[in-house]
């Protein structure tokens, strides 16, 4: 059995990435699972401590990140995000895939620790796309949806940087796409571990 891959997911607000991920993990076709990531920001309504994010305190956050549990983190949006080591290293052992839904600075972050790493950026073909979709959550305030438009442009300026861009127009297209680089991967994995 091979080490698990490591699939980085990266997109601006709006692209529809988390929505993508969740119907991917419904109908898993391989051992794949999604890191819960650490975050400052409050929850959203519906969201679940453990599920959704592990929600931590600033204090909290600063504590673990200082005795290196940290895989990778950022600040982002005014509030830190990270990745917990014990989210990932375990299960690639196992030979699980392990998902990381994460912005293009801890994707950065990643890619330098994590050579195997394989990186997808969900993006639209159209930005007014994005800015349509952040409206319709009715969440956020319009600086918050100011704020994260502007990231939006810088983010999308990076999307160069992944070994694949997936186009979420078509939301089941998108899918199939996603599921088509995801079975390579494990397809790899699987003809590595055969030839150790």
């Amino acid at each position: 059995m091979g080490t698990g891959p490591l699939i980085i997911v990266s997109g601006p607000s709006g692209s529809g990435k988390s929505t993508l991920i969740r119907r991917l993990l419904d109908a898993p076709a391989w051992p794949l699972r999604l890191s819960v990531s650490v975050t400052t920001r409050p929850p959203r309504p519906g969201e679940q401590d453990g599920i959704d994010y592990h929600f931590w305190s600033m204090a909290d956050f600063e504590k673990h990140r200082d005795r290196g549990r940290f895989l990778e983190w950022a600040q982002v949006h005014g509030n830190y995000y990270g990745t917990l080591v014990d989210e990932v290293t375990p299960y690639r052992e196992k030979g699980m895939g392990v998902l990381l839904d994460i912005d293009v600075q801890g994707a950065e972050k990643i890619r330098t620790q994590c050579t195997d790493a394989v990186s997808i950026f969900i993006r639209t073909s159209r930005f007014e796309t994005l800015e349509q979709r952040l409206r319709e959550r009715h969440t956020e305030a319009e600086e918050v949806i100011q704020r994260r438009l502007r990231n939006a442009r810088a983010e999308l300026a990076r999307a160069g940087e992944y070994n694949y861009q997936v186009i979420n127009d078509d939301l089941d297209a998108a899918l199939a796409n996603l599921r088509g680089i995801i079975g390579t991967l494990f397809a790899a994995t699987e003809a590595a571990g055969e030839k150790q």
